[in-house]
């Protein structure tokens, strides 16, 4: 019963990145309905990121007073929910106030099942989850797209999706005894459990080897997301290539992202999550170093890939590696707090590249890279002596 759980979490897995591309596929669309600028799609982002900050560092008090089955089963309904509610909206004000229970949805159900798994189950299955995310996350825009060469609108691409969060919804509500198998796991806490305060962000941050690992995570979804927003700028503007021919060589970073995620859950095998974080980065380091080469677009486009497949094990093996570090009975906040500094690099990191871009050059996007990727191994590495000390 135990491996159904395991099942139904990478089902829950899929499920999260099925929504996370559907906005930037169907804008072109929605912009001219609404008649907004195109930019405005970063306020609907922002509002989202918002949210889930919020509802990340919320998880710890949500996860000890409800468990993880029930807090995945209500966060899924909620971006259910909010999802229908994109699909019946006439009106940008009404995007940005679905937007709301869209990131609040997301964020709980992100740090949520992240912790469950980091708890209790192996590094592989880690990696593999999150290459699952990217399988989701690959498919939504072939949803949207269904949808709108089909003859429909943008909103129905967005009502399957919102279909398909709401079976999952009704699979999860019905898999809550299963949370709670030969102590692995949790329907309702623990009276232990739901009498421990819950930690407080100050007394997070002052945890030994916290904000390096805040700063880290920080940097990691900072370097995949200003990548995975500028790969195909760069290539028009440093290599003068077409748009349409751009838009599909950057998807390559998408790409190096899932395979490597699938061949990390191998790896670990053999190394463990430290290790695992150090490859990612040398990797990314030398596909940041292919972009520097005077090889024209070829060597760039091998730099994206490398740069993907750098990125693949760090994410999965710092959620993974939190309990061992930060002791299990602190895992659920600390994976909160890292997934709200994600959500924070995610937000800062692109449109400070974007001001750079615009102001200087986009040529300047691998030297951008390079100066986060140095800081977040400058971070790693100085966490390591710090949980080491707490361990012994």
């Amino acid at each position: 019963m135990f491996h159904l759980l395991l099942g139904i979490i990478y089902l829950a897995f899929i499920s999260l990145g099925l929504p996370d591309s559907l906005l930037g596929s169907a804008w072109p669309s929605m912009y001219q309905e609404f008649s907004v600028p195109v930019s405005y799609a970063g306020g609907i982002s922002m509002i989202i990121a918002v949210g889930t900050i919020i509802s990340s560092l919320q998880s710890d008090r949500l996860t000890k007073r409800f468990g993880t089955g029930k807090v995945t089963a209500v966060s899924v309904l909620m971006t259910a929910a909010a999802l229908f509610g994109f699909s019946i909206s006439h009106s940008y004000i009404a995007l940005c106030l679905w937007a709301v229970p869209y990131g609040l949805g997301a964020g709980s159900v992100d740090a949520s099942l992240n912790n469950y798994v980091a708890l209790h189950y192996a590094s592989r299955h880690m990696s593999w989850l999150h290459c699952m995310w990217g399988v989701g996350a690959s498919v939504g825009p072939y949803i949207m797209g269904y949808a709108l060469t089909g003859g429909q609108t943008w909103n129905m691409g967005y009502r399957y999706i919102a279909f398909l969060q709401i079976f999952l919804t009704a699979i999860l509500l019905f898999s809550l005894p299963l949370w709670k198998q030969n102590g692995k796991g949790e329907q309702e806490p623990q009276e232990s459990e739901k009498s421990r305060k819950p930690l407080t962000l100050a007394e997070i941050v002052r945890i030994p080897g916290a904000r390096e690992v805040m700063t880290a995570f920080f940097c990691y979804c900072a370097l995949e997301q200003t990548t995975a927003l500028w790969a195909s700028s760069y290539l028009v503007l440093r290599h003068e290539m077409s748009a349409d021919a751009a838009a599909g060589y950057a998807s390559m970073f998408f790409t190096g992202i899932t395979v490597g995620r699938a061949l990390s859950g191998f790896l670990t095998v053999k190394l463990n999550d430290t290790w695992m974080i150090r490859l990612g980065q040398m990797v990314a380091l030398v596909g940041i170093a292919a972009m520097f080469l005077p090889f024209g677009k070829e060597s760039s486009l091998v730099g994206l890939v490398l740069i993907g497949l750098g990125c693949a094990p760090i994410y999965p093996s710092i959620i993974h590696s939190t309990p061992e570090h930060f002791g299990a009975d602190r895992s659920q906040a600390m994976i909160g707090v890292q997934m709200a500094s994600a959500y924070v690099g995610t937000c800062l990191m692109p449109p400070v590249f974007g001001l750079i871009a615009n102001h200087i050059s986009a040529s300047l996007l691998p030297v951008y890279l390079l100066a986060i990727l140095a800081l977040m191994v400058v971070m790693h590495e100085r966490m390591l002596p710090k949980v080491r000390r707490r361990e012994e």
